[in-house]
């Protein structure tokens, strides 16, 4: 689930620019001929494994579909670069928060920084023991929160910042771009309306609406060894530009499971809770929303962990009769 917890962050919908003051190693030649053999069989059975670029068609409409990564990344200047055609032709393109949406979240929560507080009189340090505490509060002192500061915020949202390496800490306020706003970029200056594929507050209220004990899990299992969340996001990173998600889930699943601090059975738990949550569940909802746009040639662009698997976005676009076909990245 660490790198589970980073993953779905870092392919979901929040944008970490992690660049080059991270140096971690794909973790991906270090798995034996065994943990390769299991992963080769998942992937088999998985629908739609491989490609970042998707066209579906049905009835004369046509939605061209990419799979972004929302992080910075100098390769990904190209990739914006190749998908702009499509874009600039487009009717509307859908992601998953528009830079309006984006705006008025940002304002929201500078007016009411108590979204993203815990209740009343508690902290963390009440709702966990010392010994783990002590964990946080040193992988905040990394990051440069102030453990009193850290002690206050709700627990998912902590979790954000510490599945980011501390490495790239540094670099989050230096507006990074990820591939997301490179393509919304392309949309604005050829005036093609971007729409959002759910309400900004989708994400807060998943989180927000479990309890504070069950947040706290979640929180320790982003917490990896020295040095491995940074392998964790490389191997994340070469996985997308390998467009090779559904290996690449499954070998984040693999390591993640031997390397938490936290029982494996609870790993797995955690793991399937929250991917049916952040995504099985979104990924339905957007079905209806992508039915309801105007327009016969629509362009989307969204976390690439939301394309593969039997509930993918892919899957679900087949089983509303859209026919698939994969294009060049």
């Amino acid at each position: 689930m660490p790198g589970r917890i980073a993953a779905i962050f870092l392919w979901i919908g929040f944008a970490t620019p992690l660049a080059a003051a991270c140096a971690g190693e794909d973790l991906r030649r270090q798995l034996d001929a065994e943990v390769r053999a299991e992963i080769a069989r998942a992937v088999a059975e998985t629908p739609y494994a491989e490609g970042n670029r998707w066209r579906a068609a049905r009835d004369g409409r046509v939605i061209d579909i990419l799979g972004t990564l929302h992080l910075d990344d100098p390769r990904l200047d190209a990739v914006a670069e190749a998908f702009r055609p499509t874009v600039e032709n487009a009717d509307m393109l859908l992601v998953e928060m528009s830079p309006e949406d984006e705006a008025a979240l940002t304002r929201s929560l500078a007016e009411d920084p108590g979204q993203l507080l815990l209740s009343g009189a508690q902290t963390l340090p009440g709702l966990m023991d010392e010994r783990d505490w002590n964990r946080v509060a040193s992988e905040m002192r990394k990051r440069g929160i102030p453990p009193p500061m850290g002690a206050r915020m709700q627990p998912w949202y902590l979790s954000l910042q510490l599945a980011i390496p501390a490495c790239a800490a540094e670099t989050l306020a230096a507006g990074g771009r990820g591939l997301d706003h490179r393509v919304t970029a392309i949309a604005a200056d050829a005036g093609v309306p971007v729409r959002s594929l759910e309400d900004p507050q989708t994400l807060f209220a998943l989180f927000s609406d479990e309890p504070p004990e069950r947040q706290v899990r979640l929180m320790l299992a982003s917490l990896l060894p020295q040095g491995r969340g940074e392998d964790m996001f490389a191997t994340l990173v070469e996985s997308y530009f390998d467009e090779a998600h559904a290996a690449g889930w499954e070998v984040s699943r693999h390591l993640a499971i031997e390397s938490v601090d936290l029982p494996e059975a609870e790993v797995k738990a955690l793991y399937d809770d929250l991917h049916d949550e952040m995504l099985v569940a979104r990924n339905k909802a957007w079905i209806d929303i992508i039915e309801a746009a105007p327009g016969d040639r629509l362009a989307m662009a969204f976390g690439a962990a939301h394309l593969f698997g039997r509930e993918g976005v892919l899957a679900l676009l087949e089983r509303e009769g859209y026919a698939l076909s994969r294009q060049a990245f």
